[in-house]
């Protein structure tokens, strides 16, 4: 069973494709999106109804909550899952009964980019490259998109980071294997991902050394340390301090 839940929600299993059109509406993909992340995870009805109404639940929402589950029971049905087991009840919390080998796109994003990351630090960048590979494919798609909601606004956040840390991993691998201009455009990427993120334009000033754009390199420094100081009122952190004097001293 492999499930989607970057892009268009959907269920792939025996051969079969559930679309995200099968749930029968917005409130059903919540809740599933939901009670997939983490996967195997317990949910309390309270966090669900968090997540579905934030901090406006109807009166009866315990009940609208119910009717919700029941429906995603008759989706996951559909997808293979027994429909007495698709959607556990037990001590006020609700499981998804996930076969034990199921595969959730966001949760095979979050490994490979550790491997991605822990690849990097072994200096083994050729294998950075092929688990960030996986992790950006994932992480750039859109997620729940038109939901306005407290958590899924949090969970869009946070994959943000998540795409822009593989965009750095891929920009440092391509970097090393000459291939300055992709390596630009990935710690671009990165930068739009997450603004704040030092790192990320510390990976752009050293994709831009590295393709020879000194100019470029200083300039990239003086975008982070406008936003930061304007936003923030903080100059940047050390670690970017120094690789400004780097790009100074190089020629």
């Amino acid at each position: 069973m492999r499930i989607y839940l970057a892009g268009r929600v959907a269920i792939e299993h025996a051969g079969a494709l559930v679309d995200q059109n099968a749930f029968g509406g917005r409130q059903a993909v919540l809740t599933f999106a939901r009670l997939l992340a983490p996967p195997h995870a317990a949910v309390s009805r309270q966090a669900l109804a968090a997540a579905l109404w934030d901090e406006t639940p109807p009166r009866a929402w315990d009940t609208a909550l119910h009717a919700i589950v029941s429906k995603l029971r008759g989706v996951l049905a559909r997808a293979g899952l027994p429909k007495a087991d698709a959607v556990r009840s037990a001590l006020g919390c609700y499981q998804i009964g996930l076969p034990t080998d199921a595969w959730v796109d966001l949760q095979a994003a979050a490994e490979a980019l550790h491997a991605a990351e822990g690849a990097l630090k072994a200096a083994r960048p050729r294998d950075a490259w092929s688990h960030a590979q996986v992790a950006y494919h994932v992480l750039k798609r859109p997620f729940l998109a038109g939901e306005s909601g407290g958590w899924a606004t949090q969970m869009r956040e946070r994959l943000a980071g998540g795409q822009a840390r593989a965009c750095e991993c891929l920009a440092e691998a391509y970097a090393w294997n000459g291939e300055p201009d992709l390596a630009v455009d990935l710690a671009r990427q990165a930068v739009a991902a997450q603004p704040f993120r030092e790192s990320s334009h510390r990976a752009l000033m050293r994709a831009h050394l590295g393709a020879g754009n000194r100019a470029e390199a200083l300039l990239a420094y003086e975008r982070c340390r406008a936003l930061i100081s304007e936003a923030l009122g903080v100059s940047p952190g050390a670690d970017t301090e120094a690789l400004y004097l780097e790009v100074l001293r190089a020629r």
